[in-house]
């Protein structure tokens, strides 16, 4: 079990497949992309399912999520995603991706033992996509969440993040989008997460803006107490239901006394939090033999000293020293 000295247990473990990403997402990294990981500093296929393995049948973990980067580019995704799910216990599994790619892997994810996929997408005009992410690519990401949807990748949820000036006036358009095509909808305020530190706390889209713009063409009713749970996602049915929309509110209304996740960089670092500074090393012991024992020892100390928040609630918070591509979303 992954328990920490504020008895929270991790039950969901979050693996970053690789630091690379196609898209240039204004919010995630600067223009000329980043220093990427050098290939032998990566996990090898057989390794993160080991660490899955190990996290699955001795520490307690029940649900994984596969991130990046970008997760399609990792060339054994689909025999990672088969191996894991034949694990015993089966965890559930999910991905996280831009959607660039997924029409032509979709079908093959799933058959793989895949259970849904979150896509980003935080436009519907593909000038404003050209804008945020510098690249024109909008049509491939609306194939893609077509094509999980088709394949049975449900629920299919969609990320958002509203920025100033750029997509903060389309929340209702996107909430209708979603409701038509029975994508399940979540805006998640902007954080930290960009490599050249441009992040802003005043002027960011909050979860308050984001409900108020939402509420000028729906009615929004929130989820009963209870059906949260663990999940950063505060729900609203929409119109009486059933299709529901989210809002992780990251920055102003932070959930970290609820928190289940442990990460796993695509180095094979142990981090308790995404804006932790400290890291675990288990790619060190993987690579000098150290017993499956050892190596779920080590990942019980570190989940030990999680601390009790991410620190995104003070006004003097800064950010992470390593980029969000290297370190799973």
């Amino acid at each position: 079990m992954l328990i920490d000295t504020f008895d929270r247990v991790a039950t969901d473990l979050r693996v970053s497949l690789t630091d690379r990403c196609n898209l240039r997402c204004t919010y995630c990294m600067p223009e000329e992309g980043l220093q990427w990981l050098a290939k032998p500093d990566l996990l090898s296929d057989d390794e993160i399912v080991r660490l899955v393995r190990i996290a699955v049948t001795q520490l307690g973990i029940t649900e994984v999520r596969f991130t990046g980067g970008e997760p399609l580019l990792r060339p054994g995704l689909v025999s990672i995603v088969e191996q894991c799910a034949a694990l015993e216990p089966r965890p559930r599994m999910s991905l996280t991706t831009n959607g660039i790619g997924l029409k032509r892997t979709a079908a093959a994810l799933k058959t793989a033992g895949l259970d849904r996929v979150n896509v980003s997408l935080d436009t519907l005009r593909p000038e404003a996509f050209k804008t945020l992410t510098r690249r024109d690519r909008h049509h491939d990401v609306l194939a893609g969440l077509e094509a999980a949807r088709e394949a049975g990748l449900t629920p299919v949820k969609v990320n958002t993040v509203l920025m100033p000036g750029l997509n903060d006036d389309e929340a209702p358009d996107l909430l209708a989008w979603a409701v038509d095509n029975a994508y399940e909808l979540r805006f998640i305020e902007q954080m930290p997460l960009d490599a050249q530190h441009g992040w802003k706390r005043d002027g960011m889209i909050t979860a308050g803006d984001i409900l108020e713009s939402l509420r000028t063409r729906f009615d929004l009713t929130a989820e009963e107490d209870g059906e949260r749970g663990s999940a950063p996602a505060e729900r609203w049915l929409v119109d009486g239901g059933p299709h529901r929309v989210g809002v992780i509110a990251s920055v102003t209304r932070p959930f970290c006394r609820a928190c289940d996740r442990t990460r796993l960089t695509a180095d094979g670092q142990v981090r308790t939090c995404l804006f932790a500074r400290e890291e675990t090393d288990l790619r060190g012991a993987l690579r000098s033999d150290a017993p499956d024992e050892e190596i779920a020892r080590l990942w019980k100390v570190a989940m030990w000293g999680k601390k009790a928040g991410s620190g995104l609630d003070d006004p003097s918070f800064l950010q992470p020293d390593r980029p969000m591509s290297a370190i799973g979303g």
